[in-house]
């Protein structure tokens, strides 16, 4: 199952990484400690580079947050909540993980977009309060690539860090990444139930 998930990593490569890691901050099918971990671990068996993965990584999420600050700046305060009211259970960003984002970004200003992009359930949203309020596009992509980075970066050096031990726990290795997919899956199934459940307003 591990080789299975680690050679489709190592065909997509990194335009794969980036496009992962993109829609992972539009909304999350499948989140960043599965995604890059695994990158990494593909670049410790050589066939990627590690800064390669980091850097496509980081990409993807800058460009996944751009869309949502890029949009919010441009619809404003009122239209941004209204299509997150009517379309948000079909993207995953619920009018409480907004309120949510808001209240982080209220309570830290510009460093809630640092640690945004460590928090689950921040992270994919936390660029909208961002963009409704206006901060400065100097500071919202200087706080998101120092964050992403961090973020991006440790996740894929401890794959890559963990293939070391490769042979030492070969024999875990493939019920560990069966259990992976389906905590993935579980935890889609979980998203979709999560804003589905919601009374439409």
């Amino acid at each position: 199952m591990m080789d299975m998930i680690t050679s489709w990593v190592a065909a997509a490569g990194y335009l794969g990484v980036f496009a992962l890691m993109f829609l992972e901050n539009l909304f999350p099918p499948i989140p960043s400690e599965f995604i890059m971990p695994l990158a990494g671990f593909v670049a410790a068996r050589g066939e990627l580079s590690l800064p390669g993965v980091i850097a496509a990584g980081v990409a993807g999420t800058l460009a996944g947050n751009a869309v949502w600050f890029e949009a919010a700046r441009a619809f404003g305060a009122e239209r941004t909540r209204r299509l997150c009211a009517r379309y948000g259970r079909w993207i995953g960003v619920l009018d409480e993980d907004l309120d949510k984002a808001e209240a982080t970004l209220r309570r830290w200003g510009p460093v809630a977009v640092f640690l945004g992009r460590m928090m689950p359930g921040i992270r994919t949203v936390i660029s909208i309060p961002a963009g409704l309020i206006e901060m400065p596009r100097k500071v919202f992509y200087y706080w998101t690539t120092l964050g992403s980075t961090l973020w991006v970066g440790g996740l894929a050096v401890l794959g890559y860090v963990l293939e070391e031990g490769y042979g030492r726990i070969e024999g875990y290795v493939d019920p560990v990444g069966k259990l992976l997919v389906a905590t993935v899956g579980l935890f889609f199934l979980w998203q979709l139930w999560r804003i589905w459940r919601r009374p439409r307003g």
